[in-house]
């Protein structure tokens, strides 16, 4: 099964970059506005993306400052059953920061695609982290 992978380095301890993706207000200044989630194992987090997706996943780990995972419940066909981990290592003040979106069944064009978007995704974490303003989805 295939993986997308993403390594970056965030200006910003890791204590920020696990808030940035665990909080409601966090995720939805990087990923998507429309953002409904909170920290806690087991729960469902939503992430729409205009009238046109909407994906639910449940929170399946959170290790404070230090990893975050994912399983989408319902969303793409291709998505379901996928998962998203962010491992985040703090080395000076700095994040280095691990991220895939693992366990496609196929290698896909709409894997490409969000091969694609995940880098476009991550920069945007980057920036949220780092400068306090990020690029999440807002309708066209």
């Amino acid at each position: 099964m295939p993986d997308i992978k993403h390594l970056l380095t965030i200006e910003a301890p890791a204590s920020k970059v696990y808030k940035a993706i665990t909080d409601e207000k966090g995720l939805a200044g990087w990923w998507t506005e429309e953002t409904k989630a909170e920290p806690t194992v087991g729960s469902i987090a939503e992430f729409r993306f205009g009238e046109r997706y909407l994906n639910r996943m449940r929170i399946t780990d959170l290790v404070p400052h230090k990893k975050v995972t994912w399983e989408c419940i319902e969303g793409d066909k291709e998505w379901i059953g996928t998962r998203f981990v962010f491992d985040l290592e703090e080395r000076e003040g700095k994040t280095v920061t691990r991220f895939a979106h693992a366990d496609w069944r196929a290698d896909t064009d709409l894997y490409a695609l969000c091969n694609y978007h995940w880098g476009r995704y991550m920069v945007s974490l980057k920036n949220y982290c780092e400068t306090g303003k990020g690029a999440p989805y807002q309708e066209p």
